[in-house]
């Protein structure tokens, strides 16, 4: 792991996002809260969640992070036959928390696929990427 004890501590914050595509039936099962599992887009919003909480010990040599915010949102996109998931992480810390915000994007659209995958196996996740971060050395940066 990195040494990050001289560092000062920061408000450090990121978003990352993501999307699931289905099929057309899929969706609207989700949305209608009809899938006999429950309602996919809370129990993938509680994943995502607990997925930023615990990504220290997922992703090797990650720094444990005090977490001080985590949002995880899903929304169903009718047009595109997609649920989109955004999630900003926030700390005050000594490191930046751009893996917390991905890992709870990447979960939370693994728990779609696993809720749904009975009835669609063709779903696709596609485009999760840090769209921003702030705080630390660097400051901030953000997706053209």
């Amino acid at each position: 792991m990195v040494d990050v004890a001289g560092k000062p501590a920061t408000q450090r914050r990121a978003e990352a996002e993501g999307c699931i595509a289905m099929q057309a039936a899929t969706l609207k099962l989700i949305v209608s809260g009809g899938h006999k599992k429950g309602d996919v887009l809370a129990v993938a919003r509680v994943a995502g969640i607990q997925a930023a909480k615990r990504t220290a010990e997922l992703i090797p040599l990650c720094h444990p992070i005090a977490l001080t915010r985590v949002e995880v949102d899903l929304a169903p996109d009718t047009r595109g036959k997609k649920i989109r998931c955004r999630a900003i992480a926030e700390t005050l810390g000594q490191t930046g928390v751009e893996m917390e915000a991905l890992t709870a994007v990447q979960i939370a659209l693994l728990t779609v696929y696993d809720m749904c995958k009975a009835v669609d196996r063709g779903m696709t996740i596609d485009g999760v990427k840090l769209m921003e971060k702030t705080g630390g050395r660097s400051g901030r940066w953000k997706r053209g």
